[in-house]
């Protein structure tokens, strides 16, 4: 790498890394917002677990809810901020060179 190239190791972040982090920006990035119960469901994880997961991206200022009522019952919203978006996104480029370029097909 020469000097003023940016390392395109830099957007790694151990923050979303962790598989089920990297799922929930994963799917948020694509969805724009979900219910924290389909959330829940496309992981196949407890809700006690991506309450916790989702409470370490929202510390990160990466995640955020919002709650509201819908069939008389609370509901929670989660989505991505734009600092999240910018995090999730340079975190796939750094494991894009990680991985390097695809192979060519024949």
């Amino acid at each position: 790498m020469s000097a003023g190239t940016p390392d395109p190791l830099a957007g790694f972040d151990t923050t979303i890394h962790a598989p089920n982090r990297l799922r929930i920006c994963a799917l948020l990035d694509a969805a724009g917002e979900a219910e924290f119960v389909l959330v829940q469901r496309q992981l196949d994880v407890s809700a006690s677990v991506l309450s916790k997961h989702v409470t370490v991206l929202m510390d990160a200022d990466y995640v955020e809810q919002r709650r509201a009522v819908r069939d008389t019952r609370q509901r929670v919203w989660l989505r991505l901020t734009r600092k999240g978006r910018e995090a999730y996104q340079g975190h796939l480029a750094a494991l894009r060179a990680i991985v390097g370029p695809p192979e060519p097909t024949p």
